[in-house]
């Protein structure tokens, strides 16, 4: 089975999609499951992880309800205000849906760079593990330093940072980012998305060989067993098709062998979100 582990589904909103600029206009639309399912089917994916856009409770019903009428989105990686006061009871009405399998917040945003260590926060991840949801990490490379100690307090959840921390792929920098990605890796239970990558490289002039050092670092500081491919569609529009992410992947880990692949493919996917 072959799992896009990264994408997302929304109506477009110019407001609540802000983040949407005009440089981006090829995305100021709606992307909805009509659009994804023949790119999947034309490059041998069987399904997909649903990850939230915007930061509502809205957003992750909106997400279900597609997975609820899609059976080709596997689960929904959604958003919950993990600082609330009644997180718990929040947690509890979302973990009745079966295909809801973890919460992201966008930490990427955040002025506080220690956000991830603040109380309230972790407070709410803490409850994540009794009802066996999974937590994506959305952050970037000056913020990975945090995430260590905070992965640190949590040996029992399960982490999966997005987009290889957003390495400057496109300056070709890859110093303290490679230092900071062989620390976290070596706590079990972080897996890693190799996705998001041609949006961090130069849109109109990148070359598939310039994200080879940053896929073999992190393949390097996970293993094979604990990295999983996305698209990030249809954000990765901005400067791929949907076949040449694919493509950038697969000439990327060429090396690897069939059961390598076959994990990084799909089976760490649906192992980590229990698919």
């Amino acid at each position: 089975m072959k799992i896009d582990a990264h994408q997302h589904f929304w109506n477009y909103d110019p407001v609540r999609d802000g983040w949407i600029t005009e440089e981006m206009k090829v995305i100021q639309k709606d992307f909805l499951p009509n659009h994804l399912e023949p790119q999947l089917k034309q490059s041998g994916i069987d399904g997909c992880i649903a990850v939230q856009a915007s930061q509502s409770e809205d957003e992750t019903l909106f997400l279900l309800d597609l997975a609820d009428k899609n059976d080709f989105i596997k689960g929904v990686v959604g958003w919950i205000d993990f600082k609330s006061g009644d997180i718990q009871s929040r947690l509890g009405k979302f973990a009745r849906y079966k295909k809801l399998k973890g919460f992201r917040h966008v930490v990427q945003s955040e002025p506080d760079d220690e956000f991830l260590l603040g109380a309230e926060f972790c407070r709410g991840i803490s409850l994540l593990e009794n009802y066996r949801l999974s937590y994506d990490l959305l952050i970037k490379p000056h913020q990975l330093k945090t995430a260590i100690r905070f992965v640190e307090k949590f040996p029992n959840q399960l982490f999966v940072i997005d987009h290889l921390a957003k390495p400057f792929i496109k300056d070709k920098i890859i110093g303290d980012w490679k230092k900071e990605i062989q620390l976290i890796g070596q706590f079990e239970n972080v897996s890693c998305k190799i996705s998001g990558m041609v949006t961090e490289a130069d849109w109109t002039n990148w070359k598939t060989i310039d994200f080879r050092p940053y896929i073999d670092q992190v393949i390097g500081s996970f293993g094979t067993d604990r990295v999983m491919f996305g698209s990030d569609w249809p954000v990765c529009l901005l400067a791929a098709s949907y076949e040449q992410v694919c493509e950038v992947v697969e000439k990327n880990t060429s090396h690897l062998s069939l059961k390598e692949k076959k994990s990084l493919w799909g089976m760490n996917a649906h192992n980590f979100y229990d698919l």
